[in-house]
């Protein structure tokens, strides 16, 4: 059994060989199809592409990657070619949900007067919405395959797009990258939200940069109809539009899922995804390090570096210093 390992996929050099006869770790932009062509595991996350043109002709059958988000398997093609694969749902959403307090404070609207819509009810948009409403904040709910699904939040009725924008001081976006369907997510936030919005509310994106549309988001800061915007998800990572990175309060380098808490989350339901397809008992054993915990000055931080150099963009996320929730 041979795996290939995205080499920034943390705690779990010394686990995975436990599960596979060979290993190799790989820098997940550079995976080639050459490289998977004799695999049969990939373990990877957002940076590495999973489509035909990497994986025709390769002996792959499960992809596990190591993330929340799925955008980057092309889950059409994989279910065609009989290639299992899963992610990760939910494993750093206390991060994000500390990610988005922390935002909230350092913009200033961590306020119980605040209204705030949470767009995207899953694991994130969940805790993200309690830590609010304990905060003393009103908070909106929007998601509707829930609601189709009926599946509701207790004591929470959900509300649409158009309540939101036009009651809510604070939007917050939760929700995966869908391109397809009648719940796509895709620009969810173009150039026809943000005309619609009566009043300037504050942006944030810490979900996948596709949901908003950055273009429009740029006029709609540069028009005043968002007051301002915290952006951790770009459209066109690791390159981005470098004027709307001006533009907002708070820009930084797809971090905010990026605790060690997080992170060994993923590392975990990863290994445990491995060792359930080739059907073994394993328990991963994962030591956390101490390390500092996000603050309003460090998230001010990560925003300055990358602002200063957003040429460094994959550096900054890769070498993300240690943090704990």
């Amino acid at each position: 059994m041979k795996a290939i390992v995205d080499d920034k996929i943390p705690y779990i050099r010394g686990q995975i060989e436990q599960l596979a006869d060979e290993v190799t770790y790989l820098a997940g932009s550079a995976i080639s199809s050459e490289d998977v062509r004799n695999a049969d595991i990939l373990i990877i996350r957002t940076r590495t592409r999973c489509n035909r043109t990497l994986l025709d002709g390769s002996k792959v059958k499960l992809i596990v990657t190591a993330t929340i988000g799925y955008d980057h398997i092309d889950t059409i093609y994989c279910k065609a070619a009989g290639i299992r694969w899963t992610n990760c749902p939910g494993c750093n959403a206390n991060s994000v949900c500390q990610y988005v307090h922390h935002a909230l404070e350092a913009t200033g609207r961590l306020n119980p007067i605040m209204t705030i819509g949470v767009v995207g009810v899953g694991h994130v948009g969940t805790l993200v919405a309690a830590d609010l409403e304990r905060c003393g904040m009103k908070v909106l709910l929007c998601d509707p395959p829930r609601e189709a699904a009926h599946n509701y939040v207790a004591g929470h009725p959900f509300v649409s797009l158009h309540t939101i924008q036009a009651q809510a001081d604070i939007i917050t976006f939760h929700t995966p990258l869908t391109k397809e369907g009648p719940f796509a997510t895709y620009h969810m936030a173009d150039e026809q939200f943000f005309q619609q919005l009566p009043h300037r509310p504050l942006i944030i994106n810490a979900s996948r940069g596709g949901v908003v549309d950055n273009e429009a988001l740029l006029r709609a800061l540069r028009d005043g109809r968002v007051a301002d915007a915290v952006i951790d998800t770009w459209e066109g990572e690791p390159s981005l539009n470098q004027e709307l990175l001006q533009q907002v309060a708070i820009g930084t380098p797809h971090i905010a899922g990026y605790s060690a808490d997080g992170k060994a989350n993923a590392t975990r339901m990863s290994l445990e995804a491995v060792a359930q397809f080739i059907g073994v008992d394993f328990v991963p054993r994962i030591s956390l390090p101490d390390a500092p915990k996000l603050t309003v000055e460090t998230l001010k931080d990560d925003s300055e570096q990358l602002k200063h150099h957003p040429e460094l963009f994959e550096q900054l996320r890769g070498d993300y210093p240690v943090r704990r929730e």
